[in-house]
Order: C-alpha cells, then structure tokens, then sequence
C-alpha cells in the first residue's frame, strides 16, 4: 500500500478531527461569552450605564457566533462526525434566539431564568463535547 493510499483513507478521520477542534473551540468561546453577560448586566445595574451597551454587543456576538456554531456542528456530522452537537447546538440557538428577544422586549421575568438555562446549557455543552472522540 502506498503513502498516497494510506494518506486517503486517514483523511476522512483527520477532517474529522479538524472538525470536531473547530466545534470544540466554537463551544468554548460561547460559553465565555454566555459567562459574561451577567457581569456586563451586574456592572450597569450598579450604576456603569456603559455596560449596557456591552451587554447589548455580546448579545448580537453571541446569537452570530451560535448560528456559526450550528454551522460547523453541522459540518461535522455531514463529514460523518457525532449528531448529537448539531441538535444540542439547534436547541442553545434556538434558547439564544429567545433570550436576544426577551432582553430586547425587557422582559426580565423571562430574560433572566433563561440566561441562567443557556449557561448551564452551555456548560454541559462545553464539558460534553471536550470529553468525546470522533464517533458517532
């Protein structure tokens, strides 16, 4: 068998390992970013009315890096990766979709509860994707 035989038949796992880094990374920086926007809310409850704007900004960054983040999910179960981060990563979009909704509508009674959720949503998330492989 060559080198070029072999180098081909590993390319599917490699791609798939890619993959599976770049969902890895993408979890990660939403989960930062979802960590952040309490403080961002605590600091201008406190009277730093700039933060607000802030927290306005990491709403916007968050619901486009979670849409990106469904992109590459869904990339990678297309190149035969895991399923399970495509749906887990539809379900944190669709919460965020709702959180971004609920703030612009300032309704806190329900704004608040789901921010507490999509963190923990996302720290499972994050915890979960960094603790499997390549299989499905």
């Amino acid at each position: 068998m060559s080198s070029t035989d072999e180098a081909r038949k590993a390319s599917p796992l490699l791609r798939g390992r890619t993959m599976l880094g770049v969902v890895r990374g993408f979890v990660a920086v939403q989960t930062v970013m979802i960590f952040a926007q309490p403080v961002f809310a605590g600091r201008y409850l406190t009277g730093d009315y700039d933060m607000l704007a802030l927290h306005r900004l990491g709403a916007d960054l968050i619901t486009y890096l979670g849409l990106a983040q469904l992109v590459v999910s869904a990339l990678l179960w297309w190149r035969g990766g895991m399923r399970w981060p495509f749906w887990a990563s539809l379900l944190l979009f669709f919460g965020e979709s709702g959180q971004y909704f609920a703030g612009v509508a300032g309704a806190l009674d329900l704004h608040v509860p789901l921010g507490v959720a999509l963190a923990m949503f996302a720290s499972i998330m994050l915890v979960a994707i960094w603790r499997t492989g390549i299989t499905r």
